[in-house]
């Protein structure tokens, strides 16, 4: 046993760190949210369903998909997760935050390129001071900035997200899964070094514990030697007869000298005993503390199991269901297709047969009109052979008188004007009765 050993000399190089994080608070909402998901109208829907049923369902899918992207989100914020490192930033969201760091990185090298600069009276006539102080308010501002660009970047996803259709949000869901089963898997590997690092602990707590009992040991056969020797110098101290001498003075000098030394060795024994205590107490605390790590790792490791193994597959099950989601809105769209094609149907039909009666009415108004056409037109050529007879007795007049006063007979020009009607008389006069009608082609022949 090394004999420089000390218990009582102990360097404490633990690293502590605080989280303040309301653990219960952040996951009580969120149990609470998913337990006012029961619906026990569920069966009467499914029994009653209809596509636009499935419409108010499939929205109902999406604003509860919508909820649970920002309680994850704000949950993050309760627990401590960086914003950026677990949600499915877009460029521009992303670039709110890449921006900022660049720029406090930036500042931060300007400052301390300003600041390098020797302060010597050419630099500061240069303006050194004030190139350290304009590095310092952009350090500042960059510093700001930076702060504020979780917040700006988390206030654009969610006012994304609000419109976001169910596939996004799906794929939001998937996302924070992924991270989440990364994020689980750290904290294995971080239980893992503590139960590692306890394993240490319970073995040197361990010697500790074997070398302090040892330690008291020692302690305890000087005690043994030093009570037997303060037990002599007291006898010898009572031998001495005269109180004023110095024997007597040297005899009570090595009495208090001993007593000192059985106090301090008491003292010693006392310390030993419980730091002795102590370390075997925290062998079965860390013994304790690694049963417990090694429960929650196991538990962590099954979470992530299922978590990666059922990620997987909902992958493949929130596939499906949007196809299904675009499969019920291309069969709506079939059938307001089909619809407007009936609806189509019944005006073209509609307005053929309005043609069909229309022409059909036409053919009847034709024949009905017929007789009042002929009847007009019997009007028309009695009129016209009334004018023309007028016109031939005024004729056979003026033939007469011209012969009468210029001796020419005028019987062969008229003549030859009505050759064109046979049936005219040679000097005038309309033959009495109906006119001959004119052939016509027979249209329904």
């Amino acid at each position: 046993m090394s004999d420089d050993f000390d218990l009582l000399e102990t360097n404490s190089s633990e690293k502590t760190e605080k989280v303040d994080v309301n653990w219960g608070k952040a996951i009580d909402q969120m149990k609470s949210k998913l337990a006012q998901e029961d619906d026990p109208e569920s069966r009467q829907k499914i029994l009653n369903a209809t596509l636009d049923n499935v419409v108010d369902m499939a929205e109902k899918d999406r604003s509860t998909l919508l909820d649970a992207i920002k309680d994850l989100t704000d949950y993050q914020d309760e627990v401590g997760i960086m914003f950026e490192g677990f949600s499915a930033l877009n460029a521009a969201e992303q670039k709110i935050i890449d921006d900022a760091v660049k720029r406090l990185q930036r500042a931060q090298i300007e400052l301390e390129d300003a600041k390098n600069k020797p302060d010597t009276w050419w630099n500061n006539l240069w303006g050194r001071k004030s190139k350290i102080k304009k590095a310092e308010d952009e350090l500042t501002a960059a510093q700001k900035q930076r702060d504020g660009a979780d917040n700006k970047a988390k206030a654009m996803f969610q006012e994304r997200i609000e419109t976001a259709d169910v596939q996004t949000l799906l794929n939001e869901l998937s996302f924070k899964s992924q991270a989440a089963i990364k994020r689980l898997k750290d904290r294995e590997l971080e239980i893992k070094e503590v139960e590692e690092s306890l394993k240490t602990a319970i073995v040197e707590a361990s010697n500790n514990h074997t070398k302090a009992l040892e330690k008291k040991e020692q302690v305890e056969a000087q005690l043994e030697e030093q009570y037997a020797l303060l037990k002599q110098a007291r006898q010898a101290l009572e031998e001495v007869a005269d109180k004023q001498s110095p024997e007597y003075s040297e005899a009570l000098e090595r009495v208090t000298q001993l007593e000192q030394k059985v106090e301090e060795l008491e003292g010693l024994k006392n310390a030993y005993t419980t730091l002795a205590a102590s370390k075997d107490s925290f062998v079965h605390k860390h013994n304790l503390t690694i049963k417990v790590l090694t429960s929650l790792r196991s538990n962590l490791q099954t979470h992530r199991a299922k978590l990666k193994s059922d990620t997987d597959e909902r992958l493949k099950y929130y596939d499906g269901y949007v196809v299904a989601l675009k499969a019920r809105t291309d069969q709506e769209f079939a059938a307001i297709l089909e619809h407007l094609g009936v609806k189509t149907d019944e005006h073209i039909g509609e307005t053929l047969a309005a043609m069909h009666t229309a022409s059909a009415k036409a053919r009847q108004d034709m024949m009905d009109n017929i007789p009042v056409h002929e009847k007009v037109m019997q009007g028309i050529y009695g009129s016209y052979a009334e004018a023309l007879k007028d016109i031939r007795t005024k004729d056979a007049e003026l033939q007469k008188n011209f012969a009468d006063r210029y001796g020419i007979d005028m019987k062969d020009i008229f003549n030859e004007y009505y050759e064109a009607d046979p049936n005219a008389p040679a000097y005038g006069g309309e033959p009495e009765g109906e006119t001959k009608p004119e052939e016509t082609d027979d249209l329904l022949g």
